[in-house]
């Protein structure tokens, strides 16, 4: 034994006699065979365990250095890691699982060639990296019969060293390819003197091996050494392997050329290339993950990874993964065990210079080692290499951007950088091309600390070279090597303190356009937050503006093709700037001939969402809060999980989760984890932070598993799981476990739905047998249950009740649920129902979640809205409209501040809960009807109260309001000569008799009183639910007529131009036509189905004609004065469902559910033209005002032109792909209007677009807030269009013209 490794026995001889138990070590040691079996008796046969330890270490000192390094290691296997301590600077050491004892990998002979050629042993501490020695080892083979060598390259402290020496701890490796021996050199930074005096050491060495009795003189130059050194290389020992660690430089490594097998380790791959012989290359990477780096610092203090501090977590993100790092950190909490806080704060500071030295290592502290790579590089390199300090941690950067920075040529900058990457002072991604460039966080850190005071100057060189690169434009949308400028330009700048520059490029249009179409909107939200307070000192307004254009928009801004930006801000308020600065440019752009609309009444809007959201193709089934409220995740049909920012929606995270629809997901207490569950009967859990699955529970469900719950507190972290099974379909789960910890009986039926109270002490369960039950938590026992069948008594026995949900209050003294179209708030003591609360009849409650810390209830309906009720006063507070198909999922955040829901529409919106709209305003239905008259525009249409409305079409403002009408009202008509209005309704009959009216002033000033003043009398037919029409004067609400007859809804009426009859049509197949002041009536019977809709003909005989079509397939021609049927022709097998008549009258043409469209002569009554290529059903269809071409829309979102000259196709008005609504329009076509010029189409779907006629391209698109249009009503000129969307907002839009003021 060495005699510095008998002298540290001896020294810490005491110590290890107090402490340890010899008969465990002993075992360990005759299996690593250094002690017999007679030597193990002779300790045991001692009276007492201190007798024994002295025995076993009289013993081991007489043995040799196999001995002590075995005790070594029988110390760790025993947990004596203390002890091992003292021992590990004086001898080699092993790891502490000692992964390849003497006895089950190295022989003695290969751990005497190690030794004696100077293989550093294993650190005290240290974790294997099985690929990296695998590769290492595979490449250390291809040298057994040919020298070259093997460079293994990477940062300083990446472990390169430890793993070289690790690679040839190998019986196999040494025996096959170098049973010569191993030599080891360390290298460095050493001048020519200094290299020369290694030489030497290592010919010596070779001379000692070799048994050479006659001494030598020493190689006195470098050159010398080289001829030594190729002799013993050749000659004595062929099959050796050099190991040449830390080389810096081709000065150091030219030398050892000398045809020999060389492993070199080193910074700069690029050495070898000014040697000869084959090459191979081992890249090192560059971090642990988290787990690693916790069990180095565990075994570094004798403590079990998962007993470590709070602060260890924190220390291994700070040490960015680095080796070297934490390992320095570890080594000096060996020393300091109660310094954790010191050395986190060190790192956060970074302040590299506290962090010093490891026995191990050859600088003094950590940034000397980072520093001395820099030292070898030219100067004016070094100043280049200083600009990267900008860099923002974890951002690849092209080429390209350094290109401007340098202000060199491409190819310069690339050969610059190439240097850097030889040197591992940078890494490039070379799976990209072109290649990207990034910096190691720890190499970032450093430089930011180093060049600290030079940073503001650093940021503005940035932003001047990327001014002056792109003075004329900006960089190009399609130029991927560009979008770092769009992405960091505003953080350089902020850096900067360039403050004006800041202001002008984020409240600039032109910058929100180029950069959304490149990066989408969630990551211009985040610029607007983040530089929120050096953009407020300039305008907050403005800033707020741009926000909020944003949040209400993203959505539209992630489609393909990209939306006109311009068009979209031109729906902003008229004061907010994003609307002056859109409007600007859309009269530049109209002077050029481009199309834009103005809607010209929204003020009158109120925003109706903080942030829309698109974040999943497919419905959304669930999305919730994070516990801190800062992120979003949420799960659907596309199979995902995906995390977003709260504030922005920037995309945080994205994983396939499972193979099925994803229908719950749930926040950890402490976010670090997220459960999911799916139609594929798994429940999984993922870690947050690095996306990465940590568990797959065992399957234990049968069926789909419908929700998933973590407890709200820390101390006893359960997660609850409920399904579709009829039996065992409630579990809880411990985390850590693999299998379920209870399974909670009660429930006969499916369970839809289940949470805990907010102490944890119960849990809920909402079923579709009706019930609601609450369990113990503690004991899985079923604790109460509520039979909500109960509770409606008109229910029909074969249909169920069925619970689809249910929510605590904040106090966990009530629970509520829901069923149908109701909610029900019971007091959990007594189980006594406190009070419901009633939705509407036609909707369900999907979801309900009630506030954290208020009385109000968020409910998310089957009729696309979201409602917030008071449940203490069972009073409906606010209505939230704005989805465009069921809303699934709601959800307040943690302070109760914001509100989220999930829909159908594949859309999450966020609400601020203190600033939702209330159901004040009421919102109109979409059948209505418009006059276009030369000062204003009228609007006529029922609202969702059921009252007959008429509004200023400029303005919105209301300019007549009905009572509410007892019957539904289904259809309005103005009559365009006579003073008077018509309604129809839905019983049949007519009545007559005085109508209220008030006239709403309140919020409308001085403007209503001159409509009310200057608008002259008008009629207004109303068509209701029970057959009736009516008809009003308008101002005054007094009822002109009621009309009886229709035995059913009323679908259309219309007023004939003198305004003296009034037609409708009914759900009764008939159409009756009115001299509605005497109240005579033509019957038109022959329909055998509804007749929806009706067209009044240009007749060139005394008599006018209408023309009708039906569900029945048919087409009829009626004589309007005598009512005779005058044709009838059967032209569909399948419902017709619209019609059009050409302005010569010469055609006309009939669409049906059939998917064709027929166009017929009105002269011969033969079909002219039948028209297929459509794939669903043709819905709406439109004459030019030329008669030459016909449009035809249908149920896909396509529109057709055809030619009605010859009947063929002209043009396909289609997008490229299906949008968001799995359309090509947003939903079905369902009507069209030809400008006065022939040249432009509107179109209207889920949104409006205006086309070319003659290109088929789309010229414009509108997005309303709602969708499902059903009509749009356009004015003479074609400069002014009408309509009002599926949650009853009224649009009017006039056309932008050039240079309006």
């Amino acid at each position: 034994m060495e005699e510095r490794a008998r002298s540290c026995l001896l020294r810490s001889r005491e110590r290890l006699e107090l402490d340890i138990k010899a008969s465990y070590l002993m075992d360990h040691m005759v299996s690593d065979e250094v002690l017999t079996p007679d030597e193990e008796q002779g300790v045991n046969r001692k009276a007492t365990r201190k007798e024994q330890a002295a025995a076993l270490l009289e013993i081991l000192l007489r043995k040799d250095n196999r001995a002590y390094i075995s005790f070594y290691n029988a110390l760790i296997k025993e947990s004596y890691g203390d002890l091992a301590g003292l021992l590990h600077n004086n001898l080699p050491l092993l790891t502490p699982e000692a992964e390849k004892s003497f006895a089950d990998g190295i022989s003695n002979s290969v751990q005497m060639i190690l030794s004696e050629g100077g293989v550093p042993q294993r650190p005290v501490v240290f974790v294997s990296r099985p690929s990296l020695l695998s590769l290492i080892r595979d490449k250390l083979y291809r040298l057994r019969d040919t020298p070259g060598w093997v460079t293994v390259f990477g940062m300083a402290g990446s472990g390169k060293s430890v793993i070289a020496a690790e690679a040839v701890r190998d019986t196999a490796l040494i025996k096959e390819c170098f049973p010569d021996g191993v030599h080891w050199l360390s290298i460095g930074q050493c001048e020519r003197a200094d290299l020369l005096v290694r030489m030497q050491s290592l010919c010596f060495r070779l001379e000692q091996i070799q048994g050479s009795d006659i001494s030598q003189r020493p190689p006195s130059s470098v050159e010398e050494t080289k001829e030594r050194l190729r002799f013993f290389m050749l000659r004595r020992f062929p099959r050796s392997l050099l190991i040449l660690d830390d080389v810096w430089d081709t000065s150091a490594l030219r030398p050892f050329d000398v045809q020999c097998r060389v492993l070199m380790t080193t910074r700069n791959r690029s050495l070898t290339d000014s040697v000869s012989g084959k090459k191979f290359e081992v890249p090192v990477e560059n971090g642990l993950n988290e787990e690693t780096a916790l069990e180095i610092l565990s075994l570094y203090v004798n403590g079990k990874p998962q007993k470590l501090p709070e602060q260890a977590r924190s220390i291994v993100s700070e040490c960015k993964g680095s080796p070297l790092v934490v390992s320095l950190i570890g080594a000096l909490l060996r020393e300091f065990p109660d310094r954790w806080g010191y050395y986190l704060r060190q790192l956060q500071k970074k302040q590299f210079k506290r962090i010093r030295k490891s026995s191990s290592y050859d600088y003094e502290a950590l940034d000397q080692a980072m520093d001395a790579s820099l030292q070898v590089l030219e100067p004016e390199h070094r100043n280049l290499y200083r600009d990267l300090s900008t860099m923002q941690q974890d951002v690849k950067v092209p080429a390209k951007v350094l290109s401007v920075l340098w202000g060199l040529e491409l190819e310069e900058v690339e050969d610059v950088l190439q240097e850097f990457v030889n040197k591992s002072l940078l890494f490039r991604d070379c799976n990209q091309r072109p290649y990207l460039y990034y910096l190691h966080d720890l190499q970032l850190d450093f430089l930011a600390e180093q060049n600290r005071d030079h940073m503001t100057e650093l940021h503005e060189k940035m932003v001047r070279q990327y001014q002056q690169f792109y003075n004329k434009s900006p960089p190009s949308a399609g130029d991927k090597e560009s979008l770092y400028w769009y992405q960091f330009l505003p953080y350089h700048m902020a850096k900067a303190g360039l403050s004006k520059e800041l202001y002008s490029l984020m409240f600039s249009l032109d910058w929100v356009k180029d950069k959304a179409q490149v990066m989408g909107s969630a990551h211009l939200i985040n610029d607007y937050v983040e530089y929120g307070d050096t953009l407020d000192k300039e305008n907050s307004e403005v800033r707020l503006q741009f926000q909020e254009f944003l949040s209400l928009n993203g959505h539209h801004l992630e489609q393909r093709p990209f939306p006109d930006v311009v068009q979209l801000a031109l729906s902003q308020p008229a004061h907010s700037e994003v609307y002056r600065q859109a409007l600007m440019q859309a009269q530049q752009r109209a002077s050029r001939g481009q199309l834009y609309l103005d809607w010209v009444n929204k003020n009158s809007m109120d925003s109706l969402s903080r942030l829309v959201m698109h974040p999943h193709q497919g419905s959304i089934y669930h999305a919730c809060f994070s516990k801190d409220g800062s992120k979003i995740a949420s799960c659907g049909a596309s199979k995902t999980l995906r995390v977003f920012k709260t504030i922005s929606g920037e995309k945080l995270l994205e994983i396939q989760a499972h193979d099925d629809d994803v229908l719950c997901c749930a926040f950890s207490p402490d976010d670090r984890y997220i459960a999911t569950c799916s139609s594929d009967r798994k429940v999984k859990l993922w870690n947050v932070e690095q996306a990465a699955l940590i568990r797959e529970f065992d399957v234990e469900h049968d069926e789909q598993i419908n929700q998933c719950q973590f407890t709200n507190n820390y101390r006893r972290v359960l997660l609850a799981t409920c399904s579709n099974d009829k039996f065992s379909n409630t579990k809880l789960w411990n985390p850590n476990k693999q299998s379920s910890q209870n399974t909670m009986f009660g429930n006969m039926e499916p369970v839809n739905h289940c949470c805990f109270s907010p102490d944890d002490v119960y849990l809920a369960t909402s079923s579709i047998d009706g019930m609601l039950k609450l369990f113990e938590v503690s004991s899985a026992n079923e604790w109460k249950s509520i039979d909500v069948n109960s509770f409606f008594p008109e229910s029909d026995e074969e249909i169920k009740v069925i619970v689809k949900c249910s929510t605590w209050s904040a106090d966990s003294t009530r629970i509520i649920c829901a069923a149908r179209n109701a909610v029900f708030v019971f007091d959990v003591a007594t189980s006594d129902m406190i009070l419901e609360m009633r939705t509407s009849r036609l909707s369900t409650v999907q979801y309900c979640h009630a506030c954290p810390n208020s009385n109000l209830l968020a409910v998310a309906l089957s009729h696309y809205t979201v409602e917030l009720w008071n449940f203490e006063t069972s009073k409906k507070t606010a209505e939230c409209s704005g989805h465009l198909s069921w809303v699934h999922c709601v959800q307040f955040s943690p302070d109760g501040s914001l509100l989220l829901s999930s829909s159908d529409d594949q859309t999450i919106r966020l609400w601020e809960t203190d600033r939702v709209h209330t159901s004040s305003a009421a919102a109109l239905k979409r059948d209505s009807d418009v006059l276009f008259s030369q000062n204003d525009i009228t609007v006529v249409a029922a609202d969702s109260r059921n009252r007959l409305q008429v509004r200023s079409g400029s303005d919105a403002s209301v300019i007549f309001e009905s009572d509410k009408f007892q019957s539904r009202i289904r259809c309005t008509c103005i009559s365009r000569s006579a003073p008077h209005v018509a309604i129809g309704t839905e019983d049949g009959s007519v009545q007559t008799g005085r109508v209220k009216v008030r006239q709403f002033l309140k919020n409308i000033g001085w403007r209503t009183m001159q409509l009310l003043t200057l608008q002259r009398d008008f009629v207004l037919a109303l068509g209701l639910e029970t057959g009736t029409v009516q008809v009003l004067d308008v101002p005054s609400g007094n009822p002109l007529a009621t009309l009886s007859g229709h035995t059913r809804t009323v679908h259309h009426c219309q007023f004939t131009d003198d305004g003296q009859t009034l037609i409708t049509s009914s759900e009764d197949a008939t159409i009756r036509v009115w001299k509605w002041r005497t109240g005579e009536c033509l019957v038109l019977e022959g329909h055998k189905e509804p007749v929806r809709k009706f067209h009044l003909l240009n007749s060139t005989s005394s008599s006018p004609h209408i023309l009708s079509w039906s569900f029945d397939g048919t087409v009829k021609v009626w004589d309007q004065n005598t009512g005779n049927k005058l044709r009838d022709l059967t032209c569909h097998k399948g419902a017709v469902l619209s019609c059009d008549m050409s302005s010569d009258g010469q055609l006309f043409v009939s669409t049906s559910a059939d998917m064709t469209a027929k166009v017929w002569s009105s002269v011969s009554w033969e079909m002219a033209f039948l028209l297929k290529g459509h794939k669903d059903c043709v819905r709406s269809c439109r004459f030019s005002w030329d008669s030459k071409r016909l449009a035809t829309g249908d149920d896909n979102g396509e529109i057709r032109l055809w030619s009605m000259i010859d009947g063929n196709l002209l043009k396909i008005c289609s997008r490229d792909t299906k949008d968001s609504m799995d359309s090509l329009h947003g939903g079905w076509v369902t009507d069209l209007h030809f400008s006065p010029d022939n040249r432009v189409l509107v179109s209207t779907g889920g949104y409006i677009k205006w086309w070319s006629v003659d290109t088929g391209e789309a010229l414009q698109t509108f997005y309303t807030m709602g969708a499902n249009l059903k009509k749009i009503h356009v004015s003479p000129d074609f400069s002014t269009f009408v309509t009002i969307d599926s949650i009853g907002i009224l649009y009017t839009l006039m056309k932008v013209e050039g240079g309006r003021a």
